[in-house]
């Protein structure tokens, strides 16, 4: 495919991930192979511009300030026109500039503004960075480009770069590399160091500590820098605007296309959500419409994985709420269950399993969170749950470190490590008691621990009249919001207490098991559809990436008026 062709066919490759910012380095990679704009033969060759170049520093500026290096064939990185040359950013300017300030002369700071490329985008912003600049520091004229030296600015695709338009700041030269044009179009150098080749090669080059990296001065000096004539210059860096353009208005009609997307996911959610509330909303999408809908249209609404999460929310917050699976006649009434739960607990403390529950106040009506089916039943969690904290015992990691890894050891998040021994040897329900998880629930606060395993004193232990029970209050825990029960900011923590305080919305033993099964089938279908997005996403990008490449070593030129 032409680069023309790809340009013109872009729409249809839209809604592949990342493919503006892939546009924009596409753009600027075309740019500086000379496949952007048409060659005019009439314009002055590269070649008799470097000769008006070097004659021109040698008039002002007494000669070259540093030494070119010769280019071998194996640094020339790709074909450029014939009318173009390899040259270096030393050969065709000044690199880092010296004022003519006597040493006691201070220099007050002037912002000026500065251009922050990522992947091909300029945003402007100011620095404000320095304050004092005495003689022997770069002076900034009207025209000069300036590369960041050290990370973050330089890497992840993306260089932090300027161009000044003022003539009125200075700056050290420890922080950045200036070159001063001359008689080469500062916005066409300017592009140049945005371009992924000039970064990508520079990064293996960088010089210091992994956490204080920076760009040798002779990179940015010596590296091979494609020069065209400069006419064609000035079409290039009016084709790259021109472009890059369209870039934003292609990303813009992207976001507001996703917004509209995620507007009509959250509203189908809320409905689902709030179906059997009594409110506009749910007048508006009723619980049967809103489930139909979506259902009937998930391909088209999960696009991204934040959507399959949002999904994933939605049917643990159904699930607890009796709203993922019909209630049966012939269920009894989870007042059956709490009774089999009481004699249970008497028959462990009569054999000496069990102390007894720590005491838990009773959960009033006003204290009741939201309507439940009639056979539901309002019960705090510490008056259902066995606790077993008090077998936990914490190893340290040096001495984990001198154990034989064999039986998984447990803490708030799941396995973090091994050793030799366990504490439990049946399925238990572990819920995190500290740590950021609790809030920003990266993983899941509640899973259910099988086989034979060792517990530290950062995850809570309890035990259920049966595996099913727990799984069910896994799933529980896992949808509710948990910030009401949590202490501290800095360190957070779900103490026992408060653990046990929480309200649980208790459905019969038999609907239990129904909704543990239909919460097990729906997120299996989750699992398929983050693997449906994975998958398409890694096609789009393949396909994206090998029509970008195909575009790139088209020979030919791309015509002025394709676009």
């Amino acid at each position: 495919m032409s680069p023309e062709r790809l340009l013109q066919n872009f729409n249809r490759l839209i809604d592949t991930p990342d493919a503006v910012p892939r546009l924009r380095r596409f753009i600027l990679d075309l740019a500086v192979r000379g496949k952007l704009v048409e060659q005019n033969p009439e314009d002055e060759p590269a070649a008799e511009l470097v000769k008006r170049i070097e004659a021109e520093k040698k008039r002002h500026f007494g000669g070259s300030d540093k030494k070119t290096q010769s280019l071998d064939k194996d640094q020339i990185p790709f074909a450029i026109p014939h009318n173009w040359q390899w040259t270096q950013l030393a050969q065709i300017g000044v690199i880092n500039p010296r004022n003519d300030a006597e040493d006691s002369t201070d220099a007050s700071f002037v912002p000026m503004p500065l251009i922050f490329a990522e992947y091909g985008r300029a945003h402007q912003h100011e620095v404000r960075s320095w304050s004092e600049i005495k003689k022997g520091f770069t002076h900034f004229a009207e025209g000069d480009v300036g590369l960041a030296k050290i990370t973050p600015c330089f890497e992840n695709g993306k260089s932090t770069v300027f161009r000044n338009l003022t003539g009125r700041l200075g700056a050290g030269t420890t922080e950045l590399h200036i070159v001063r044009p001359v008689l080469v179009l500062p916005d066409y150098i300017l592009l140049y160091l945005k371009t992924l080749f000039f970064i990508e090669t520079g990064i293996p080059k960088m010089t210091g500590t992994a956490g204080q990296k920076r760009v040798p001065k002779d990179y940015f000096s010596f590296s091979p820098f494609p020069l065209p004539p400069l006419a064609e210059q000035y079409r290039i860096v009016a084709k790259v605007d021109e472009l890059m353009k369209l870039c934003d208005e292609l990303e813009a009609a992207q976001t507001k296309r996703e917004r509209r997307r995620d507007r009509l996911v959250a509203a189908t959610l809320h409905g689902l959500n709030n179906g059997d509330s009594e409110s506009a909303t749910s007048e508006r999408f009723p619980f049967e419409e809103s489930a139909r809908f979506y259902f009937n249209h998930l391909p088209r609404l999960t696009t991204r994985p934040e959507h399959i999460q949002q999904l994933r929310q939605t049917i643990l917050n159904l699930a607890v709420r009796g709203m993922l699976v019909p209630q049966e006649p012939t269920d009894g009434s989870a007042d059956e269950l709490l009774g089999h739960i009481e004699a249970e607990k008497k028959r462990l403390v009569a054999e000496g399993k069990f102390r007894g529950d720590t005491q838990v106040c009773e959960l009033r009506g006003e204290s009741q969170p939201l309507k439940l089916p009639p056979t539901w039943v309002w019960v705090r969690f510490g008056s259902i749950v066995i606790s077993r904290d008090g077998e936990r015992i914490p190893v340290s990691k040096e001495e984990r470190n001198r154990r034989a890894k064999v039986y998984d050891y447990y803490g708030a998040s799941g396995v973090i490590d091994k050793i030799d021994g366990f504490l439990f040897d049946k399925p238990l329900l572990l819920i995190g008691e500290d740590g950021a998880n609790l809030i920003n629930r990266a993983s899941p606060i509640a899973f259910i621990a099988r086989g034979k395993y060792w517990v530290n004193n950062h995850a809570h232990v309890l035990d259920g009249i049966y595996e099913g029970f727990l799984k069910f209050l896994e799933l529980y825990i896992n949808a509710i919001d948990l910030k009401p029960y949590v202490t501290g900011t800095a360190q957070p923590k779900m103490n026992q207490a408060k653990m046990n305080s929480i309200p649980i919305a208790l459905p019969p033993e038999a609907e239990q098991h129904r909704i543990v099964v239909k919460v097990d089938e729906l997120m299996t279908l989750c699992d398929e559809l983050e693997d449906r997005i994975s998958a398409t996403t890694t096609i789009h990008r393949q396909f994206l990436e090998a029509t970008l490449h195909e575009a790139i070593n088209t020979p030919g030129e791309l015509k002025q008026e394709a676009y």
